[in-house]
């Protein structure tokens, strides 16, 4: 019988089709009636929800980083709770992360101890696909590379190039994938477009296995992978001893195309704590639930949005009333510039936020900031204890030289290596804010 079985999709580099195989492998092991419980290596909100459609199934983000070995096993488990694959995407090259190589798929991979199927791009390469296959093996023999699907393959002359040098290695093939410009998934500045805003997603996915069909092996594999997460079975059920804690007893966390970049297994760890969810949608100008005690606004793209939210009467007017009637209000990235005074535009327009915390943030001059961040709260609050969190942003906070009073600083912030980065965020009253996305804490 086929259950506990779990893999790690890995790649080589970046841009290699991870994703894209991933998707389509997740819906071949659907068709062939598994149940697949997906996961993502790392702080990506987007490729979860891609996982979702895919699947059928919630996805869920697994963070070396930010998580202990412990935590990390129980997370996988009770993700893989009836299920008979769990099936973990994983991000960038196998071995590309923070310092020393913490947060990347092949730590993941070391603590959940489960076979990695690597992908590798092979066009424009033959038989150096399998020396870099065996390098990678050879690198850390720690990590198991139960198999490769090549992808991009360009003809049968060139996958039989390809089968040969791999039998010198002794690496099983699984899948040896034609290149095709149709399996693209549109991308913008923070990656792939949002699943939400593909009104075909389902068919493209279909379009992508139909495409992987022929060219996967998926018996084989099914017989490497079989049992291989049997090690984990043991800890479905059990509690992560780093949960965040809940913002209030009542959270009502923002939802839609605008903010949408929330961890999943927050929301799960806060109703394991007691705390009561709820959901509303700026974009339709919803109003908090009145009787929320606490406010989220996750990151996502505003500066999409920025004339809904500009017209979001009640949105704003109830946001408002929540700051001064003292409720925890929460802003995070996206829901961080939401708070401010105001948002510019690429264009260089000014588009006017809640007025709630003294900071403006503009796409004039976009700039990449992305890194693990590791925070220590100035004054305590929303949360008391120090904290990791990812920081992935273009906008800019121009002019910020000084914080009136009574606004001061949220965080003292680092980053992965220890090195001290200038304070994040600000807080007035209790409402508070930054660019950093909480994972845990540290």
């Amino acid at each position: 019988m086929f259950q506990n079985s779990g893999l790690i999709l890995a790649a080589s580099s970046s841009n290699s089709g991870k994703t894209t195989l991933s998707l389509g492998l997740q819906r071949l092991l659907l068709r062939r009636g598994l149940e697949v419980a997906p996961a993502k290596c790392g702080p990506d909100y987007i490729d979860p929800a891609f996982h979702a459609v895919a699947s059928g199934r919630a996805s869920l983000n697994l963070d070396p980083f930010a998580m202990s070995s412990d935590d990390l096993r129980i997370r996988a488990a009770n993700q893989m709770a009836k299920a008979d694959m769990l099936f973990v995407e994983g991000v960038m090259g196998l071995f590309d992360g923070a310092a020393k190589g913490r947060g990347s798929t092949a730590d993941l991979a070391r603590h959940l101890k489960l076979p990695t199927v690597l992908v590798l791009d092979v066009k424009g390469q033959a038989q150096t696909a399998a020396a870099i296959a065996h390098g990678i093996r050879s690198f850390d023999p720690d990590i198991e590379i139960a198999g490769v699907v090549l992808n991009r393959v360009g003809s049968m002359a060139h996958e039989a190039l390809l089968r040969e040098s791999f039998d010198q290695v002794d690496i099983p093939i699984i899948g040896a994938v034609r290149a095709s410009d149709k399996l693209a998934l549109p991308s913008r500045h923070l990656g792939l477009v949002q699943a939400g805003e593909h009104p075909e997603l389902d068919a493209q996915i279909d379009a992508i296995a139909d495409h992987m069909a022929p060219d996967v092996d998926l018996d084989k594999l099914l017989s490497l992978t079989n049992g291989s997460a049997d090690h984990l079975a043991d800890l479905q059920g059990e509690k992560p001893a780093k949960q965040l804690p809940p913002l209030g007893r009542h959270i009502a966390i923002a939802r839609d195309e605008a903010f949408a970049f929330l961890y999943p297994h927050l929301v799960t760890d806060w109703k394991e704590q007691g705390a009561d969810i709820s959901f509303f949608s700026p974009l339709a100008d919803e109003a908090p639930d009145p009787e929320a005690d606490a406010i989220y606004l996750p990151g996502g793209y505003p500066e999409l949005h920025l004339e809904a939210l500009d017209a979001a009467q009640s949105f704003r007017r109830a946001m408002g009333k929540a700051h001064d009637d003292g409720l925890c209000i929460y802003g995070e990235c996206g829901g961080y510039m939401m708070l401010g005074e105001a948002i510019i535009d690429a264009n260089g327009i000014s588009h006017p936020g809640l007025d709630l915390l003294p900071v403006t943030t503009s796409f004039a001059s976009p700039k990449l900031k992305l890194g693990y961040r590791q925070l220590v709260p100035v004054g305590g609050y929303p949360w008391s204890m120090s904290l990791l969190a990812h920081e992935f942003h273009y906008s800019q906070e121009p002019g910020m030289n000084q914080d009136p009073e009574p606004t001061a600083r949220l965080f003292h912030a680092s980053n992965a290596s220890g090195k001290q980065l200038p304070d994040m965020g600000h807080q007035v009253g209790n409402t508070f804010g930054s660019y950093a996305h909480v994972i845990a804490p540290a």
